[in-house]
């Protein structure tokens, strides 16, 4: 993606950041502290971000002074709450960490909450427990509701619900002039349009409101397999996904878990295929729906069970704290068994596949729903997408990874479409592939006429960094 934005005039002086820490409230830290280098790293510690300075803000005055500062001083601004999804994008900006933007409200007559940008899923699905009521939660607790957001948001009940972008009802954002605005779709459709799913171009969102659904009872957790079943279980789980209801979403992996002592004993040093599964209606009609897999090869360890909201971290059990990583992705037009099989040759060999997981999630149901009221996130019909992560525990590794992802994309990338979901880009694929033709088109125009200097700067910037 090509710039087209006016350049800002060079970065802010000594004195000029100065002038910042005496107004706000939050802690301004620049390459002149200590602790720099600790602040700016990121969740995904291999990424070395380099912003010109971090500002840990206090509440969301903080944010207008910064975003009225990087105007009159000549650089971007960005959010990144509690560092994940970082980019060398945001090189050379003043970077907010907004987690003190705290607040949880449940209007259970509205069905709504309205949360803080510093909230995370995990405390989100806590407040929820007891109510029968649910947001659309993506596999993860520790990043923010608004950063999985900008992005579009994938959960585990888009199946059903579409993507948690589009469950949107308000935001309270601090625009590229620096004013607080309450952004709703009759307020200002474009900007409301392009902040669910288009990326954190457009504003710093510190606020926002969503729909809740209705979750009275929820199943979940995993089945898994020694990996030598891959095959059958894989091409069981492909059959399921197409036909399964919009209830059942399913997420299929081959894990690789390292001999070290952080693994639990039943895991630590093997490798499994599992299935992660969540269901939202009553155990019994989710067993009967999980039958085939479980009839394809003998489950090795069985963790479905009744779960609440704050249980749903547990389904994918994904990691949480900050760790090394790199990403790849795709989506599938089709899974062939000659594809699998494929794969499974590449991947399922801990001693040539430095892969920590490589998952195939099911797609369908309202991913594919194009209507109206949505925003920028682009409708995915395609049925599949490859998701496969490694950890650079140690440098060389990166080069061995990357070969493992060409791996990958020669067994399925003549399966694949051109397009890609934006949150889950890897650093190295191109970021327009989130889009089509037309919405690509859209944030870009929204973003010229909004924000014609570049003060707002996303880690996925529509028209480049």
């Amino acid at each position: 993606m090509s710039s087209t934005l006016t350049p800002l005039p060079s970065g802010p002086s000594a004195a000029a950041w100065d002038s910042l820490r005496h107004l706000v409230s939050g802690r301004l830290v620049t390459p002149a502290d200590a602790d720099f280098q600790d602040v700016r790293t990121p969740w995904m510690v291999n990424v070395d971000q380099q912003p010109a300075a971090v500002l840990e803000v206090a509440h969301a005055g903080d944010v207008v002074e910064a975003v009225r500062f990087a105007a009159a001083h000549g650089t971007s601004v960005s959010a990144q709450p509690s560092g994940h999804a970082p980019r060398t994008t945001l090189d050379g900006t003043l970077l907010l960490r907004t987690r003190a933007l705290q607040g949880i409200e449940v209007d259970p007559v509205r069905g709504t909450v309205t949360v803080g940008a510093g909230v995370k899923w995990g405390e989100l699905c806590a407040a929820l427990d007891g109510t029968g009521l649910m947001a659309l939660a993506g596999s993860n607790s520790d990043p923010t509701v608004v950063g999985l957001i900008l992005g579009g948001g994938v959960s585990w009940f888009t199946r059903a619900h579409g993507f948690t972008a589009n469950s949107v009802v308000s935001l309270d954002v601090v625009d590229p002039s620096g004013e607080l605005v309450h952004v709703t779709r009759a307020s200002d459709p474009d900007l409301f349009w392009a902040l669910r799913g288009g990326g954190g171009d457009f504003g710093i969102v510190v606020r926002l409101e969503l729909a809740l659904f209705r979750a009275p009872e929820m199943y979940g957790g995993q089945l898994l397999w020694p990996v030598e079943h891959a095959p059958v279980v894989l091409k069981a789980f492909r059959d399921l996904a197409l036909v399964a209801p919009r209830e059942l979403t399913m997420w299929a992996h081959v894990l690789h878990f390292p001999p070290i002592p952080d693994i639990p004993e039943p895991l630590r040093g093997r490798s499994f295929v599992n299935v992660a599964a969540t269901y939202l209606g009553s155990r019994q009609m989710a067993e009967i729906l999980l039958w085939s897999l479980r009839d394809a090869a003998p489950v090795e360890m069985d963790l479905m069970q009744v779960i609440t909201p704050s249980g749903l971290d547990a389904v994918a059990a994904e990691p949480t704290e900050p760790m090394p990583g790199l990403e790849h992705s795709m989506l599938l037009t089709g899974l062939d068994d000659e594809a699998i099989d494929a794969l499974c040759h590449a991947v399922t060999d801990p001693r040539t596949c430095p892969l920590m997981f490589v998952q195939i999630r099911g797609l369908g149901g309202a991913f594919a729903d194009d209507g109206t009221a949505g925003g920028a996130v682009r409708p995915v019909a395609e049925p599949f997408q490859v998701f496969a992560f490694g950890v650079p525990a140690v440098p060389e590794l990166a080069e061995a990874i990357a070969h493992a992802f060409s791996a990958v994309d020669g067994t399925l990338g003549h399966l694949a479409s051109r397009h890609r979901m934006p949150n889950f880009i890897g650093e190295g694929q191109d970021d327009a592939t989130g889009y089509d033709a037309e919405r690509l088109a859209r944030l870009q125009a929204i973003k010229r006429e909004r924000d014609p200097k570049g003060v707002i700067r996303s880690n996925k910037p529509v028209l480049g960094a």
